[in-house]
């Protein structure tokens, strides 16, 4: 059987944290919520998404506007976004043990693309679904799987958030969760990802050990 790997981009293949808060601090007064300092970054990564939502006291009205005014600086900031170190390695290594990989983003597909052909990789990448939507990304997975005619058994979704986790489990897709973007371990774990690890060397051997799941 056919194994699908979809990856998260930002906070899982690309390091955008800090460019992320940079923006965010930025637009903070006009979009009336506290900017963050480094103090605050590392409580907020304790939080699930939906915490971090709710401890900002932005507005549920503007929380859409203000995704894509960040998505839209980014474009500006691209320069500055690297991938992770050995992602491009592992994600070669994917490759050439036919895995089929795809990207789910709330990322533009356009900053997405200028970033990975950077590294000459975007040919690595059968599609990018992009989307903003920040608690319905198990739609955007869903849409994925129907049309790329995937079976849910297939696939597995590798994110840094907890909505990475609640996504891939409303769609009844395995998940491995990563430490290295905007979540912290310990927020992780208690959302029950199928694996959880904290540096990408670990990545092959977890897909390995989800796929075993099944056997």
């Amino acid at each position: 059987m056919n194994q699908i790997i979809i990856f998260d981009f930002d906070g899982t293949l690309a390091d955008t944290l800090h460019t992320v808060v940079t923006i965010t601090n930025r637009l903070s007064g006009e979009f009336g919520y506290s900017p963050t300092n480094p103090d605050t970054l590392a409580q907020i990564q304790n939080l699930s998404s939906w915490q971090i939502i709710q401890q900002s006291g932005i507005s549920l009205f503007k929380l859409p506007f203000l995704l894509k005014r960040v998505i839209s600086e980014l474009n500006q900031d691209l320069q500055q976004i690297d991938l992770f170190p050995t992602i491009p390695e592992i994600l070669r290594q994917l490759q050439e043990q036919n895995y089929t990989l795809y990207i789910i983003t709330s990322n533009s597909k356009i900053n997405v693309i200028t970033i990975l052909s950077r590294y000459d990789l975007i040919n690595y990448f059968k599609n990018i679904y992009s989307g903003i939507n920040l608690f319905g990304k198990h739609k955007i997975i869903n849409q994925l799987l129907k049309q790329e005619r995937i079976e849910p058994q297939q696939a597995i979704y590798i994110g840094d958030e907890t909505r990475d986790i609640n996504a891939a489990r409303k769609s009844k897709i395995k998940s491995i969760a990563v430490s290295w973007g905007y979540n912290s371990a310990e927020v992780l774990a208690r959302h029950h990802p199928n694996a959880l690890i904290s540096h990408p060397s670990e990545l092959i051997a977890a897909i390995e050990n989800v796929q075993g799941l099944d056997n």
